[in-house]
């Protein structure tokens, strides 16, 4: 196992505190009743951000595009937050 993480390049720990990002907004929202949108939404920005500098160095297109429509939508959930001015949003079902 140490010889797997010492083969691993600057890029690839990149992609792995975006994947970190992704998972904790996940989680977030999974445990949190009321999340906040712009946690959950900036969290999921980021991480798709940091994936895709990743990606772009280790070139996956399918998670690459994957990784443009999480940013896009969490940009959304970002905007819908500010024009509503709310801190916490209930989930519809």
């Amino acid at each position: 196992m140490s010889g797997l993480v010492a083969g691993l390049d600057w890029a690839s720990w990149v992609g792995f505190a975006g994947t970190a990002c992704i998972i904790g907004a996940y989680a977030y929202l999974t445990f949190r009743e009321h999340p906040n949108p712009f946690i959950l939404h900036g969290t999921n920005l980021v991480g798709a951000a940091l994936l895709t500098v990743s990606l772009l160095v280790h070139t996956n297109w399918p998670s690459l595009v994957l990784e443009g429509f999480w940013a896009a939508i969490a940009i959304f959930g970002l905007v819908k937050a500010i024009r509503t001015g709310r801190k916490g949003q209930e989930r519809e079902a």
